[in-house]
């Protein structure tokens, strides 16, 4: 994804983090997006001690991966960032957990995820060579793995207040 000067807008989630992990998270989002954080911190029913977060951003084309790349790897955090697309730029969504690490898609006008073709034709060989099968490389691709983890405190939860979050661009 290019970065650009274009305006956006995204969604972060936190789905679980440690109660000593949370001013953490504020502190670097905050310094991605260029605006105190402060979203409402509630408890994630699905992992008992731990606490979860969503709020709404606009910000620069590009913040989304940003934000990944500062939480990439922290452990006990389990995280989505999206970003819409704009006139000059993709849109992207990022997923993350302890342990698959960072997932990156590009996403379309209406959310799906944009495969490229030599990722679609490296699968398909891979299945060819018997290394994998055509069905574990498309899930791969499209973040299944990942999904999978992550849909247990997706609906824990369900009915949680979204903040926006605004930056001068």
């Amino acid at each position: 994804m290019t970065t650009s000067n274009s305006a956006t807008r995204g969604v972060f989630y936190v789905h679980s983090a440690p109660s000593a992990l949370c001013p953490h998270v504020e502190w670097a989002v905050g310094g991605v997006l260029g605006v105190p954080v402060n979203p409402s911190w509630t408890p994630q029913p699905a992992q008992p001690g731990s606490f979860r977060c969503e709020f709404s951003w606009s910000g620069k084309a590009g913040s989304a991966a940003a934000i990944a790349s500062a939480l990439r790897g922290w452990l006990h955090l389990r995280f989505e960032v999206t970003e819409e697309p704009t006139p000059s730029t993709e849109g992207a969504r990022f997923s993350s957990t302890p342990d698959l690490g960072v997932f990156h898609a590009v996403t379309g006008i209406h959310g799906d995820i944009m495969i490229p073709e030599d990722r679609l034709k490296a699968a398909v060989v891979r299945a060819a060579l018997g290394e994998t099968t055509l069905e574990n490389e498309i899930d791969k691709l499209l973040g299944k793995p990942w999904d999978d983890e992550l849909e247990t405190f997706r609906h824990a939860g369900d009915g949680a207040p979204v903040r926006w979050l605004h930056q001068v661009v």
